[in-house]
């Protein structure tokens, strides 16, 4: 195979992939064999007029042999061969699979990094056993819909707690730092699993919440296939560690089971298991994390402002935006989070008396409201340095927000006019806010830190440059966003994931202070569950 990088086709080149590679390649189409898209990208820069492209990166089969192709290309340095693909490490443990442990791995929280330690585990035959506190995804889809139509909150099944973790309400993006070759075995997944193949070759890729629900189901079902248990309604209230490491695992109800292996993977919300660690004396330390609002546009304005008058184009979807900002005064830095192109604002608390948000999209992001987080980053300091100050911390202005919007879980919603002028009460926003069960006018100085409020108010103008009406004084913001990641972290060997201070205990993901996201959880977690193996002689 041959691989072919940066290949440029305007977006209104209609012609088929083999007719593009012909012309690369300089032969007749009909000696194409077979083209295969590792990545494409939208590449908007408009030089010098030229149109927008897409960024093609593709694995080709010829009629000509691979020799001659770069005999004729020696100078193209992008041409080359195709690396070859490695197997699927999933297949690489079906295919070792043996009798399972005589203790079964307990597995507490089933996001995206509990999810693929479990799946590696169960593709190994270790069996494992998954907790998850809050219920199976259908139900919690329903507990949702009627918290955000003015129901009550439920504290283990909502936004951040359930099937799927709190990923599964969002945009569903499965980007990543760094390029860790399990990334693909984890898109191999979610692909078998009902994900669109798109997201093997896309350069944003995401999924949406309407299609994660089915995604996240069919994983749940092929872990119990391999042998596996999953079970929902199960919060583990208690971890028996002594100095040999961890013993058993108990329930709320009371139910316990003994095991010599937890692999915690408990998200960045499970406040009161982040408690029980603590006081077991579990080595963890406060990390730095960010709060802010979020901010709503109407979708066509960063569509025209990314794309210019090819904004609409219907192979370019709704765009996506960037934004940070460094404080030269005071080194604090401000930065876009989580952007949701056609999405919406929605309700994240997991306690009572708390206003949280978050932002989520379906699979076509087509609400025509662009939504983002606007985050500040919390240093230690700023909340004393306590291990758990930083929940403290996030609860204080959670609960402030609760109370100034009237008590009913309702936001505080600010236009950036008034959030810059210090005044509130506006109500003509050039997009309706769409947080539900609903917003109240309300000033962030009173329920956001003051170093927050400052440095976003240095951060939108700055922001307004980038992309022009940005910070006009009509748009939205709804507040208080404080989870975009956990505010500590428990401490691990670098090498074989354990706990530095207990034997058997493997945090995982953002709640144990190692991800960032849905891809960087769902790798956190598999490479967790292969070091397991390798010490359990499994592979």
């Amino acid at each position: 195979m041959i691989r072919i990088s940066d290949i440029a086709v305007p977006i209104s080149d209609a012609r088929p992939l083999e007719a593009l590679v012909a012309e690369r390649l300089s032969m007749p189409q009909d000696a194409v064999r077979r083209v295969s898209v590792v990545r494409r990208a939208v590449d908007a820069r408009r030089r010098h007029g030229a149109p927008i492209c897409f960024s093609y990166v593709m694995d080709v089969e010829t009629e000509e042999s691979e020799r001659r192709i770069l005999g004729r290309f020696r100078r193209d340095k992008k041409i080359a061969v195709a690396p070859d693909a490695e197997p699927s490490i999933f297949m690489r443990l079906a295919e070792k699979k043996t009798h399972a442990l005589s203790r079964r791995p307990i597995v507490v929280g089933f996001g995206p990094a509990g999810m693929f330690a479990a799946l590696a585990l169960s593709t190994a035959g270790c069996a494992p056993l998954v907790l998850e506190r809050g219920r199976d995804v259908d139900a919690r889809h329903a507990e949702i819909e009627r918290f955000w139509s003015g129901g009550v909150l439920d504290g283990d099944t909502n936004v951040q707690f359930g099937e799927g973790g709190a990923g599964t309400f969002s945009d569903g993006k499965l980007t990543a730092r760094g390029g860790d070759p399990l990334q693909r075995d984890i898109i191999d997944a979610f692909i078998r699993a009902g994900a669109p193949e798109e997201i093997r070759y896309l350069a944003k890729p995401h999924i949406g919440t309407d299609r994660l629900r089915g995604v996240v189901k069919a994983i749940r079902e092929e872990i119990r296939r391999l042998g596996g248990e999953v079970r929902f309604g199960a919060r583990v209230e208690e971890l028996e560690i002594d100095a040999a490491g961890v013993q058993s695992v108990r329930l709320a109800g009371g139910e316990e089971f003994t095991t010599d292996a937890v692999f915690l993977a408990i998200g960045h919300s499970a406040r009161d298991t982040y408690q029980m660690l603590y006081e077991k004396g579990v080595a963890m330390e406060a990390k730095a994390f960010a709060v802010g609002v979020r901010i709503e546009h109407p979708q066509e304005l960063i569509d025209r402002v990314q794309y210019g008058e090819d904004a609409g184009h219907p192979h370019l979807g709704a765009a996506d935006y960037a934004l940070t900002f460094q404080d030269a005064a005071t080194g604090r830095g401000a930065y876009s989070f989580c952007m949701c192109p056609g999405g919406q604002v929605v309700a994240a608390a997991s306690e009572t008396g708390r206003v949280v948000t978050n932002g989520m999209s379906l699979y076509a992001r087509a609400s025509g409201v662009a939504n983002a987080a606007l985050l500040v980053q919390v240093r230690p300091e700023d909340f004393g340095g306590g291990v758990l100050g930083g929940v403290a911390f996030q609860r204080e202005y959670e609960a402030a927000a609760f109370r100034l919007a009237g008590g009913d879980y309702r936001a505080p919603v600010q236009s950036v006019g008034d959030f810059l002028r210090g005044t509130a009460g506006s109500r003509d926003f050039c997009v309706a806010p769409t947080y539900r069960p609903g917003v109240a006018p309300c000033r962030f100085d009173d329920c956001l830190p003051p170093f927050v409020v400052r440095t976003l108010r240095d951060a939108l103008p700055a922001f307004d440059k980038k992309i022009h009406g940005f910070a006009a004084a009509d748009v939205p913001m709804t507040s208080v966003e404080t989870r975009s990641s956990a505010p500590c972290r428990i401490l691990r060997d670098r090498d074989t994931f354990v706990s530095v201070s207990a034997a058997g205990l493997y945090p995982i993901g953002e709640g144990a202070g190692y991800a960032g996201g849905i891809m960087s959880a769902a790798v956190d977690g598999l490479k967790a569950a292969l070091a397991f193996l390798r010490q359990n002689d499994k592979i």
